[in-house]
């Protein structure tokens, strides 16, 4: 599974799940870091939990495997890093106060809200499809 569609499904799971605010940023060509940043916002610290374990789960099936996971403990900012495609979920006020579109505000980005959300659906932004 390529980079793109890692990212599309970690989107889809996020938001399949309930997340809200569901953004998929591009950073290719600004970092070396990761190719994209998935964030979400969760509704809970059990729905955050479980979107995280359930991509995993889904990325393993793939033969992704998670290079680390922090913060499933406190449930406030959990990541999910895959190396080539990172995953953040956030409670609410955490997600305001870090802010990490912002700090990426060059990249492309798309929202994955239910109206841009489906399989083969354009995301106009973003230049890929979910």
């Amino acid at each position: 599974m390529g980079t793109v569609q890692l990212a599309q499904e970690i989107a889809r799971i996020a938001h399949d799940q309930h997340s809200q605010d569901v953004v998929a940023l591009d950073v290719r060509g600004i970092t070396s870091v990761t190719d994209f940043t998935v964030i979400a916002t969760g509704t809970s610290d059990r729905q955050m939990r479980a979107v995280a374990e359930n991509i995993i789960e889904h990325a393993r099936r793939l033969g992704q495997k998670p290079y680390g996971v922090c913060g499933l403990d406190n449930a406030a900012w959990i990541i999910v890093d895959f190396v080539d495609v990172v995953f953040h979920i956030f409670a609410g006020p955490y997600r305001s106060y870090y802010d990490l579109e912002l700090l990426w505000g060059d990249c492309p980005a798309a929202g994955m809200g239910a109206e841009r959300i489906g399989l083969g659906a354009e995301v106009q932004s973003s230049k890929f499809e979910v």
